[in-house]
């Protein structure tokens, strides 16, 4: 019950961090990324806190021996770049760019009857579910 809580607060609070920063307001991240347009710097600082405050917390937390709820970590084990990670990579900023969104700010955007968002979140899961159903075949 106290994993489910605290994923709960967690979620909770990366959502409203989100929505503080406006990284759930399309149009304020489709400045950001129009470097040659209508450049809106402003994320490039909340990207950057992030930066920082990961590399930190990353530092003290791998330093104990398992996380406080779970039995181990679940770290990435791939440490390559090859041309899956390419690709879905390009996939993912195309979308980011094209729509203003990206998974973590369109669920915590799902709410608010934004249309397009309505519109979003089904796509991105059906993509995710062709990716489980090729990579099963691949």
């Amino acid at each position: 019950m106290i994993r489910l809580l605290s994923c709960l607060i967690a979620g909770a609070l990366f959502g409203l961090g989100l929505a503080i920063a406006q990284m759930s307001n399309p149009l304020k991240v489709q400045n950001f990324l129009d470097i040659a347009g209508d450049w809106d710097p402003s994320l490039a600082f909340v990207m950057g806190a992030a930066v920082l405050i990961t590399l930190a917390v990353f530092r003290v937390v791998l330093k104990r021996s398992s996380p406080l709820l779970s039995d181990r970590f679940h770290l990435p084990t791939l440490v390559k770049v090859d041309r899956r990670l390419v690709i879905g990579a390009a996939l993912f900023g195309i979308g980011w760019g094209m729509t203003g969104y990206c998974p973590g700010p369109a669920l915590a955007t799902l709410l608010s009857g934004n249309d397009e968002v309505l519109l979003f979140v089904p796509a991105m899961l059906f993509g995710g579910f062709l990716h489980r159903t090729f990579e099963r075949h691949a």
